[in-house]
């Protein structure tokens, strides 16, 4: 049976900081847009309290969670056990997205181990919590995190970034400001 809370007590964070992969939800306003939900990984979840959490915004080809959160706020991370205990957590809140540029982003980046071609870091303030069971979800072992993004970006380097972002993160698939 699902259950709900204001904030992340003490067993839903262990749950949560244990998990390699999550999911990230979000949506444009217009009832026409595309929701968007984004596979994450690589160690780059973290509580800071028992209301927020942050997770490091690395580059890809898309830009649908920054431009959604820059339009609207929504957003929903879930967790869900591949090992263990058949548990899911979904922390929904609002979430901001705390650019390089931003006087709070080297103290968060600080968080987060090595990672080149980060974008931001994005802020999430909790208003609810729920847990339910995930007997529907498989049974899985992890064995390592991919190392390809990593190496794409490192590759490319960090001086190429803002013109990587200005060609493939300027816009959302919905038009929505991306990168400026």
């Amino acid at each position: 049976m699902a259950r709900a809370f204001d904030q992340l007590n003490d067993d839903l964070r262990a749950f949560v900081e244990r998990q390699h992969v999550f999911f990230v939800a979000t949506a444009p306003l217009s009832g026409d847009g595309h929701v968007n939900v984004s596979p994450k990984g690589g160690d780059t979840l973290r509580v800071l309290d028992d209301r927020t959490v942050a997770y490091l915004d690395i580059s890809g080809s898309g830009i649908e969670t920054v431009a959604h959160l820059q339009e609207n706020e929504r957003i929903t991370i879930m967790c869900c056990a591949f090992e263990g205990n058949p548990d899911v957590v979904r922390l929904y809140g609002r979430g901001e997205v705390v650019f390089p540029d931003d006087e709070r982003f080297a103290g968060l980046r600080g968080l987060f181990g090595e990672f080149s071609g980060v974008r931001s870091v994005i802020l999430v303030a909790l208003d609810r919590v729920s847990s339910s069971c995930g007997f529907g979800v498989p049974l899985m072992a992890f064995v390592a995190d991919r190392d390809r993004l990593e190496t794409a970006h490192a590759k490319r380097g960090e001086e190429a970034m803002p013109a990587y972002w200005a060609s493939r993160n300027a816009t959302s698939i919905d038009g929505l400001r991306g990168i400026s």
